[in-house]
């Protein structure tokens, strides 16, 4: 199986099945997205400990696969992590979605970094670059507090 396979199972096993799909309870943080152009939406659900660790993350929402596995992978990776580490991810993961050709985070295992390199062949087709990057900016949403939705259209 070569590189592109590999990343196009790993879309489409997200996007069929994707994890942390659910409203947790308790959350203490919350936003949410919409992509009017694919019709992607996403709410956002984190409970953030005293400690500012991300102890439990979920999603409600429909969209593309790109949207729905991009999404699943998220919520994967940031659970159990630091708000600082979880922010240095969500940096890498755009900046490589946008222009980076590799991830630079030494906060990545090597499983962590292939499941988000698979998405980093939306960059060749803009309108999917947000699809997969709407489920992150709302994220930092929900971090800031930020209660006005997230739009990829102005």
């Amino acid at each position: 199986m070569n590189l592109k396979e590999l990343y196009q199972e790993i879309i489409l096993e997200h996007g069929k099945s994707p994890r942390n799909l659910t409203k947790i309870d308790n959350f203490n943080k919350d936003a949410k997205g919409n992509n009017p152009l694919c019709g992607d939406n996403v709410h956002v659900y984190l409970k953030l400990n005293e400690d500012k660790k991300v102890e439990d993350i979920s999603f409600e929402g429909s969209g593309c696969a790109i949207s729905m596995a991009s999404a699943s992978i998220m919520t994967d990776l940031v659970k159990g992590r630091s708000e600082n580490e979880v922010k240095e991810i969500i940096n890498d993961f755009l900046g490589m979605i946008k222009e980076n050709p590799e991830l630079s985070s030494k906060n990545l295992k090597d499983d962590e970094r292939t499941k988000l390199m698979c998405l980093s062949g939306v960059k060749q087709y803009p309108m999917r670059v947000k699809c997969a990057t709407l489920s992150w900016h709302t994220l930092v949403s929900a971090f800031d507090n930020n209660k006005e939705e997230v739009k990829t259209e102005n």
